[in-house]
């Protein structure tokens, strides 16, 4: 598996607005992107800074992944994202070499991105996601 770059780092928050505010009005940057992926339950605000991006998590639905780690760990940093070409032959990769995944195969997230999970037992304690833009066709 060869990581391409940082996509993004992921910053869990109980108030998106209040976090874009703090972004754009203290660290003068420019929310770029608001969207809503209702299969996470989370609502998201993107950020770039040079090449990588900060991605802002607010939980959308009761149950969601990003309540739940609030509820246990409080706001703050939730996952780190790499680009790799292929997302469903990384899993392949990483689960022969015995890496335990959250997802076996990738899934629609954010920004036009399939995603996957990788299991934080695996990655010393670290969410991790591995992320491929979507084939546009063209």
């Amino acid at each position: 598996m060869l990581i391409k770059k940082i996509e993004h780092i992921a910053i869990a928050v109980r108030n998106l607005d209040e976090a874009i505010k703090l972004y754009e009005n203290i660290f003068g940057l420019k929310c770029y992107l608001i969207e809503e992926v209702n299969e996470q339950k989370v609502k998201t605000a993107f950020f770039k800074i040079g090449e990588v991006k900060i991605e802002l998590l607010e939980s959308t639905g009761t149950g969601g992944p990003v309540e739940k780690f609030i509820e246990k760990r409080g706001e703050g940093i939730h996952h780190i994202a790499f680009a790799v070409d292929d997302v469903n032959s990384s899993l392949k990769e990483l689960e022969a070499n015995g890496i335990q995944l959250i997802d076996k195969s990738k899934r629609a997230g954010a920004e036009e991105f399939d995603i996957a999970f990788i299991n934080p037992k695996s990655t010393h304690g670290v969410l991790t996601e591995l992320c491929e833009k979507k084939s546009t066709g063209k």
